[in-house]
């Protein structure tokens, strides 16, 4: 059923885009003091770009409190282990491969959210994804998930008008992603997304795959079975028609297809808390803002957010 509603919420896979102002915005944008700030005014930018294009009354930057959640590896030791830099011992979290210079700006970016207003939330021992999949559940307006992450194309869906907003080539060219988007480009609907990335796997989340399927094999598996439990099974039974190959492929990673799903699937079902994701139309604390201004010298992204949230919102 589709949602009548004035209202929109804007969610922000927040790293994806700070990592992404890091690498794209000349490092030559530094505060009074020296520190680089290309990554606080480059998310600073990007957000006062997408609320002015599409006037959002409600904006969430979803955190990564947990990067690489313990819960994950455990049930598949490859994830993200690549991205790893030190091992820490008990339960202390793994460090995430993060340079110098973006490292110490992260703070900075929390203070200006902050001061701004503009809502952050995570969860424990939780990735941003997971924050973001509970927050689309839990809308009841129309949403717009800001990402460069092909993973939370598994949240789009036509009927409860929530879409993703894919980063990939860029926050200015940004593409916008409904089922048919999914359709055109994997051969799957995105309620089946999850299951085609189990299938294919993807590198840079350490995810295997299972062994000689690729998107092609992948898509025309789930339009035969329609899901991955209906694959599985197909694949155990010998009067199923399924090539020789792809079954034999499917039963030898019987022990990955029994825990990537788990991994894969972004959880919906956290307890976030009561939560304002309004968007005010001038900072929380505009004292906090306007030091945050002067030392960071920020400038001209400072003045671009400021009208972006004072703008209009239908």
């Amino acid at each position: 059923m589709r949602i009548v509603s004035t209202q929109r919420l804007l969610l922000l896979d927040t790293a994806s885009l700070y990592f992404r102002a890091f690498f794209g915005v000349p490092d030559s944008m530094r505060a009074p003091d020296g520190m680089p700030v290309n990554a606080v005014r480059g998310l600073m930018d990007f957000i006062s770009r997408l609320v002015t294009e599409y006037q959002p009354t409600h904006v969430a930057c979803c955190w990564d409190d947990d990067w690489r959640p313990q819960w994950r590896v455990d049930l598949l030791p490859s994830y993200k282990a690549h991205r790893v830099v030190e091992e820490r011992p008990g339960d202390a979290p793994d460090v995430e491969e993060v340079p110098d210079p973006l490292q110490q700006q992260v703070p900075f970016i929390r203070a200006v959210l902050d001061a701004a207003g503009i809502a952050v939330v995570g969860a424990a021992e939780m990735e941003a994804d997971d924050v973001i999949g509970t927050l689309v559940t839990d809308a009841g307006m129309p949403v717009d998930v800001v990402t460069g992450d092909r993973d939370l194309f598994q949240l789009v869906d036509d009927d409860s008008e929530v879409r993703v907003l894919y980063t990939a080539r860029g926050v200015g060219r940004h593409e916008r992603v409904d089922d048919a988007w999914v359709v055109a480009k994997y051969g799957v609907h995105a309620s089946q997304y999850a299951d085609f990335a189990t299938l294919r796997g993807d590198a840079s989340d350490g995810l295997p795959g299972v062994k000689g399927i690729g998107e092609k094999t992948a898509a025309t598996l789930l339009a035969r079975f329609g899901d991955l439990d209906g694959i599985v099974a197909a694949a155990a039974d010998a009067a199923a028609e399924m090539g020789p190959a792809p079954r034999r492929n499917l039963l030898a990673a019987a022990d990955y297809l029994a825990v990537a799903p788990r991994v894969v699937a972004v959880r919906r079902d956290l307890d976030l808390g009561a939560r304002d994701l309004t968007l005010p139309t001038t900072p929380r604390d505009p004292e906090a803002f306007v030091d945050l201004e002067a030392r960071l010298g920020l400038s001209t992204s400072a003045n671009r957010l400021l009208e972006a949230m004072a703008g209009p919102r239908d």
